[in-house]
Parts: structure tokens; C-alpha cells; sequence
């Protein structure tokens, strides 16, 4: 699988994984993350068509600068890759920052939208996960290497339980540079000025967006041990829309990996309500 690159309405250049025939499924990843969010879920999918971006100023995309990195306009640029590959109608599969998008999407473009599936996030989240993301985004490891960092992260990411250390290692190789002078994040530091500015703005009332996605095809995985997405707001969620499908992944928490049995399983049913 290679990259492609389309420009969007900016002039900036924009990557994204293009892979696959049939249903369009555009993945979305979290905050700092690609479109490698998903491999570990892409070996687990039947037939179709997966898209995965890298947002400007993450991965293989142009940095283009602190007040750039929105929501709203990560949403306008995902659509303009819709439009350069053609595709009219996708289905949503966004993990934390990419399920906020994708939330929005289904208020200010639910024409373009098949279904929303939602990873470890929905329209209220928790102080002390935002917090902990205020920790270290836009910051170098102390790590040197991938391998120090994957020997670091068990104890880094309380809630999780019962990886293979195989995975962290690939968690560090996806996400943080080899250099010189040691691990360096593989996104533009300047992302931590524009959370600040979110993190520090007023509340935003997100139940609104998750409000419109009423008829869509939805359903929600939730990481049992989660500091972002409370037990609360997803019992609301699935309240509001006792339609959803639901699933609670142990032993993980912000984010699950989705290719947890329960991962899958959601993801699968989620799927076949749009076949």
C-alpha cells in the first residue's frame, strides 16, 4: 500500500492510504496519530475500501501551522478527499479527535455519510483524560530508541493490561522518529498550541452533533478502563440511541487497538448494517 497525496483547499499537500474495493470506510485517526492508527484493524476487514488520512501537520501531510489544526478544518479536508478520490458517500470510523470529526461531519455534511462508528469518544469527555493528553502532546520521549520506549509504555498507559510486547513496540515505531538525538514526534510540535487553545477555551456542547447522527448506522467501542469517555456518557449515548451498537473492550484503555474481539465484533456488526 502505497501514499497519495491530493492538495487541499489551502494549497496544502495532504496524505492519505487508499486500499481496497467496495464500501468506503475513511478512518480517521486520534489527535497526534495517522492513518496507522489502523493497521492493526485492516487485516480484520472483509471486502471494501479503506481510506485513511494523515491530517495536515501529522505523518506524511504538510504542517501548515497552530491555527490550522481544527476540527473544522480537518472535517473540510477529509470531505476534499472524498472529492479527489470521487466517492459521494463514506462510512465513518473515528478514533477519539477522528470520532469528533466525524460527529461533525454528520452535522454539516450527513449527505456525504453511510455510518458513524466511534472509537473511545462521544460528546462529553473527561478533565482528567484531556489532561493527561495536555502531558505530553507536542513533546519529544525521553526515550532513545523504540525499542527503550516500548520497554517504557506498559507503565505509561495505566488501564491497559495483557499487550504483548510486540504491540508496544509497534505502538513506538508508529508513532515517534528514530534520530541522532533520539525519538522525535512524527507530527509538528506547534499541535500543542492549538489543543491549548481548545483546552483552555470554553466547553463545548458536543451532545448537539452526536444528536443529528440519529438515523445513521452507529455504534460506539469503549475502552472498559477509559480516563476520556466516562461509563456515564455511554449509557446517555446508547439511551439516546438504544439502536447502537455498543461495546466495552477490556483491559484497555484511551485508545482500544480495535482488533480486540469486542473491537471486532462491533465493528462487524456496524458493517453489515450498511450492506
Amino acid at each position: 500500500m502505497s501514499l497519495g497525496f491530493f492538495q487541499a483547499e489551502d494549497g496544502s499537500r495532504l496524505a492519505y492510504r487508499d486500499e481496497g474495493e467496495g464500501l468506503p470506510i475513511l478512518a480517521l485517526p486520534g489527535l497526534t496519530r495517522t492513518g496507522q492508527d489502523f493497521d492493526y484493524l485492516a487485516p480484520h476487514l472483509p471486502n471494501l475500501r479503506l481510506i485513511r488520512p494523515d491530517y495536515r501537520g501529522r505523518g506524511n501531510s504538510d504542517w501548515t501551522g497552530a491555527d490550522s489544526y481544527t476540527v473544522p478544518q480537518e472535517a473540510r479536508d477529509v470531505l476534499a478527499l472524498l472529492d479527489h478520490l470521487g466517492i459521494s458517500q463514506a462510512a465513518v470510523l473515528g478514533t477519539s479527535r477522528g470520532g469528533i470529526i466525524g460527529m461533525l461531519l454528520a452535522a454539516t455534511a450527513r449527505d456525504r455519510m453511510l455510518g458513524l462508528c466511534l472509537n473511545d469518544v462521544g460528546p462529553a469527555l473527561q478533565r482528567s483524560g484531556l489532561e493527561r493528553i495536555f502531558d505530553y502532546v507536542g513533546r519529544n520521549p525521553a526515550a532513545k530508541s523504540h525499542e527503550q520506549l516500548a520497554q517504557r509504555l506498559p507503565a505509561a498507559m495505566p488501564g491497559f493490561a495483557n499487550v504483548p510486547a510486540s504491540r508496544w513496540l509497534e505502538e513506538a515505531r508508529h508513532h515517534y522518529i528514530e534520530s541522532a538525538e533520539g525519538l522525535r514526534i512524527n507530527y509538528d510540535p506547534a499541535l500543542r498550541e492549538a489543543f491549548l487553545a481548545a483546552f483552555d477555551g470554553p466547553e463545548v456542547d458536543l451532545w448537539p452533533l452526536f444528536d443529528t447522527a440519529h438515523e445513521l448506522p452507529l455504534a460506539l467501542i469503549r475502552g472498559a478502563n477509559s480516563d476520556l469517555l466516562s461509563h456515564q456518557t455511554a449509557t446517555e449515548m446508547q439511551r439516546r440511541r438504544p439502536d447502537m451498537i455498543l461495546a466495552e473492550v477490556p483491559d484497555r484503555a484511551h485508545v482500544p487497538f480495535l482488533d480486540e474481539p469486542e473491537s471486532l465484533a462491533a465493528i462487524h456488526a456496524w458493517l453489515a448494517m450498511m450492506r
